[in-house]
C-alpha cells in the first residue's frame, strides 16, 4: 500500500480516505475578533495532507481524484475528527470532498 504524505505524519489513510488539515477562517482572524469555541463553526475548507491508495471496483484499484497539497472543500459533518501528535485532522472519504479549489 502507498501513501502520498507532506509531513511527518504517523498515520496511513486506508481505501478512499483522505486526511485533511483545516485551514483557520482569514477573515475572522482579520478582524481581531475574539469567537468562543463553543460558537465557531467548523471548518469546511483545508489542506490535504495523506491520501490513501484509492479504492476497489471490480478487482482493480481505482485512483484517488485528489492529491497531496490539494486545497479542498468539504461538507460540515464530514468524516471523524482526530488528534494525532497534537494536531486536530479530520480523516474522511474522498466522496466527502465536494471541490478542490484552484
Amino acid at each position: 500500500m502507498v501513501t502520498k504524505q507532506t509531513t511527518s505524519l504517523k498515520v496511513a489513510p486506508l481505501s478512499d480516505r483522505v486526511v485533511i488539515r483545516a485551514t483557520a477562517d482569514s477573515e475572522s482572524m482579520q478582524r481581531g475578533l475574539y469567537i468562543p469555541d463553543t460558537a465557531k463553526e467548523k471548518p469546511q475548507q483545508g489542506e490535504i495532507i495523506a491520501v490513501g491508495p484509492g479504492r476497489f471496483e471490480k478487482d482493480k484499484r481505482v485512483p484517488m481524484d485528489v492529491k497531496v497539497g490539494d486545497k479542498v472543500l468539504y461538507g460540515k459533518y464530514s468524516g471523524t475528527e482526530v488528534t494525532i501528535d497534537g494536531e486536530q485532522l479530520l480523516i474522511t472519504r474522498e466522496s466527502d470532498v465536494l471541490a478542490v479549489l484552484g
